[in-house]
């Protein structure tokens, strides 16, 4: 009962930040291009979501790593639905990549829209890539990140696989840092339909791999190299949040 009146709640309150959204966008848009005030926005909607529940917590660290005053190519690993709302954590105005399909849906596919995220289509590999490329190259040159799931869809076991070039390209073409991120935990976010309200996501941002070094890789040897510290860091992560639980549990005992 609690999970259906949580959901309830969830949709009347993004219906109402969706209008808002549409409204601080038509009075913003002259001047502020990168959609900042609207992203700030979207992150005010998602800790409504993950602050609300008493128990439910969302956590990062490696906030160091960030220089606010540049725009990124952010690649992160995808093992939820939930991975999109989580990431607006990190403190960066981004815009996200996304399969079309998402855009349609309900509640949610509006306020992406207003958002300024980037749709492409998965079936056509060759036009998605040439969408990246110049979404991507307008969005970073106003200032704003560009998020993008580099395994191109979610992960079925929760392991970081294969990637694809679509982000090292756009961060080269760009001449931009590439800001790797990884979460765990979005997976557990709901047992079922129902929320799990004791849940713990955790994010964590890697050191960034400058333009510079960008420039100089070959893009499938750089997207491996950045795939194998996400591998490690996540390993390293979740290794850091079992202990944490673990050491709950011997002082609750």
């Amino acid at each position: 009962m609690l999970s259906i009146l949580y959901y309830i709640f969830t949709v009347i309150h993004t219906t109402v930040w969706c209008v808002v959204s549409v409204l601080a966008l038509a009075v913003t848009y002259p001047f502020d291009k990168s959609r900042r005030w609207v992203h700030e926005l979207s992150r005010y909607m998602t800790w409504v979501f993950f602050g609300m529940p008493p128990c439910l917590k969302r956590t990062i660290d490696g906030l160091e790593n960030i220089d606010r005053r540049k725009p990124y190519v952010m690649v992160l690993n995808h093992t939820s639905g939930v991975d999109i709302i989580a990431a607006y954590k990190v403190p960066l105005n981004f815009r996200w990549v996304s399969k079309r399909e998402v855009f349609r849906l309900p509640f949610f596919g509006p306020m992406l829209l207003v958002h300024g995220d980037i749709p492409i289509e998965r079936g056509n590999a060759a036009a998605a890539m040439a969408k990246v490329i110049r979404d991507g190259k307008l969005w970073l040159s106003r200032g704003a990140s560009v998020a993008i799931f580099p395994e191109g869809t979610r992960s079925k076991d929760g392991e970081i696989h294969r990637f694809k070039m679509g982000a090292f390209n756009l961060a080269k073409e760009a001449d931009v840092d590439i800001l790797p991120v990884v979460m765990t935990g979005t997976g557990a976010t709901f047992k079922g339909w129902r929320m799990n309200w004791s849940n713990r996501i955790a994010i964590r941002v890697l050191p960034p791999v400058s333009a510079e070094r960008v420039a100089a890789s070959d893009v499938k040897t750089l997207a491996e190299e950045v795939r194998v510290n996400m591998i490690e860091a996540l390993a390293a992560l979740r290794a850091e949040v079992a202990e944490e639980e673990r050491s709950r549990g011997r002082r609750n005992a």
